[in-house]
C-alpha cells in the first residue's frame, strides 16, 4: 500500500480537468450518433426531452419542466417542435381531463434507438482498442462515478443514473 504524495484535492482537480476532456469527445461523438440517426434537426434540448418522455413514459409537461429545470412556456415550446416533427405526442390523461400526457411516437423510439446504436458503435470502436485492463478499470471508475451521482445532490437533476448508463 502506497501513500499517494500529492496534495489533497490534486487528484480531484486532475480527474475534473479529464473528465472535461472526455466529455468534449463524447460530445463529438454523440454529435455524429444523432446526425447518423435522422434528417430530422433536432436541439440538444429536445434531445433532452426524449430521453425524460423515454425514461417517465406518460409524464405531464409540469413534470417534465420541474425534471429540466425549465419554464412552463420553454417545455411546452420544445414539445411543439418534437409534435410538429412526429417525434413526441401528447394524449389526454386517464386520470385528469386537465393534463396531458407526453409519449414518445414509434418515429421518436426509432430515432433514440438509431441514434444510441450509433454512438454505441462509435465508442465500442474505441473501447475495444484500449487493453482490457484499462477497460476493466474505466467501467469501475465509470461505477463509481455513478454511484457519487446517484448520492449527490445532481441526481435530481441528472435522472436515474442507473436509467442513464446502462452497464457493458
Amino acid at each position: 500500500m502506497g501513500v499517494d504524495p500529492s496534495p489533497p484535492g490534486r487528484n480531484a482537480r486532475d480527474a475534473t480537468q479529464r473528465a472535461g476532456e472526455v466529455i468534449e469527445l463524447l460530445e463529438v461523438l454523440w454529435e455524429r450518433g444523432r446526425n447518423a440517426a435522422s434528417t430530422a434537426p433536432v436541439s440538444p434540448s429536445q434531445l433532452r426531452v426524449m430521453y425524460w418522455v423515454d425514461r417517465d413514459e406518460g409524464m405531464n409537461l409540469r413534470a417534465l419542466g420541474e425534471a429540466l429545470g425549465s419554464a412552463p412556456s420553454s417545455v411546452s415550446r420544445l414539445c411543439d417542435r418534437l409534435e410538429a416533427i412526429g417525434f413526441v405526442e401528447r394524449l389526454p390523461s386517464p386520470t385528469s381531463r386537465r393534463e396531458l400526457e407526453l409519449r414518445l411516437t414509434r418515429r421518436g423510439r426509432a430515432y433514440l434507438r438509431d441514434m444510441r446504436e450509433q454512438r454505441e458503435e462509435a465508442l465500442l470502436e474505441i473501447l475495444t482498442a484500449m487493453p482490457s485492463r484499462e477497460r476493466e478499470a474505466l467501467l469501475k471508475g465509470l461505477k463509481g462515478f455513478v454511484a457519487a451521482v446517484e448520492g449527490s445532490s445532481c441526481s435530481s437533476a441528472a435522472g436515474s443514473a442507473e436509467s442513464t448508463v446502462r452497464p457493458a
